[in-house]
């Protein structure tokens, strides 16, 4: 099973990209964020077309996700009961044995914003949730566009970044308070450097410079940790016309 997450930055004007990139990557399954679709503009059709069945949780304009896989989704959920948001942020959904979560994370606009506070308090709710999935789901997958860059590894210039939004203590506090629970950054299971990015900025040519942060995470749990592969962060959409600011991450694990 080939899993990977991308976070989109608009399915209308990307799904060129979607199709091309499916074609070429050949994934299982796909977590997709920043849909920026209401649930009834939503490209069932064009998906299925791509030989992919799909789960959607949309709004106009803002966030949105998806799940697109080759196989069946069952025990869909779009709110947890112990986080009740408008936003749509979140979708689990069930591959064969395989629970797969996945989020857009709160952006959090600046350290000390109120969007901020609301982005930890979010984070808190959302692992209280995944404690209860994992105890239901031994095969838990959590991936999307988290919004946070775990370590400085994963960001091109650590000192201008220190402290500053998607880097502060609190945020990473908030995600090891998550992989805590039993889950594995999978890129950290192959790859141990730095200057592997998953975002890049439109501005300043950030990404022909490399300037980026790594966002984009695939989260697995412990009993599938010896089902791990191979992983990536494939950088080839993000060269393409009109691209994504981000580009897709990537898991392999194999049949267990």
């Amino acid at each position: 099973m080939k899993i990977a997450s991308w976070n989109v930055n608009s399915l209308k004007v990307r799904l060129p990209h979607l199709e091309q990139w499916l074609a070429e990557s050949k994934p299982d399954v796909v977590a997709l964020q920043e849909t920026k679709l209401t649930d009834d503009k939503f490209p069932v059709d064009e998906i299925k077309a791509m030989g992919y069945e799909v789960a959607f949780s949309g709004q106009k304009t803002y966030n949105g996700v998806a799940v697109l896989s080759r196989e069946p989704l069952t025990e869909i959920v779009t709110d947890p009961p112990n986080l009740t948001d408008e936003q749509r942020r979140i979708l689990a959904v069930t591959v064969g044995d395989v629970r797969v979560v996945n989020l857009y994370v709160v952006n959090g606009r600046a350290v000390g914003d109120e969007k901020y506070d609301y982005k930890l308090d979010w984070l808190s709710r959302m692992r209280d949730f995944l404690e209860g999935e994992l105890a239901r789901h031994p095969k838990l997958v959590v991936l999307g566009d988290f919004n946070i860059a775990p370590d400085d590894r994963d960001v091109h210039d650590p000192e201008s970044w220190h402290e500053k939004i998607l880097c502060s203590k609190p945020e990473r506090d908030a995600l090891k308070a998550i992989t805590d629970l039993g889950l594995t950054d999978s890129f950290r299971l192959f790859e141990d450097g730095d200057g592997h990015f998953s975002w890049w900025d439109y501005r300043q040519a950030a990404f022909r410079r490399n300037m980026g942060l790594r966002i984009d995470l695939i989260l697995i749990s412990d009993a599938l940790k010896a089902a791990a592969r191979a992983a990536a962060i494939e950088r080839t959409p993000r060269t393409w016309e009109r691209p994504s600011d981000h580009t897709p991450v990537t898991l392999e694990l194999e049949d267990r």
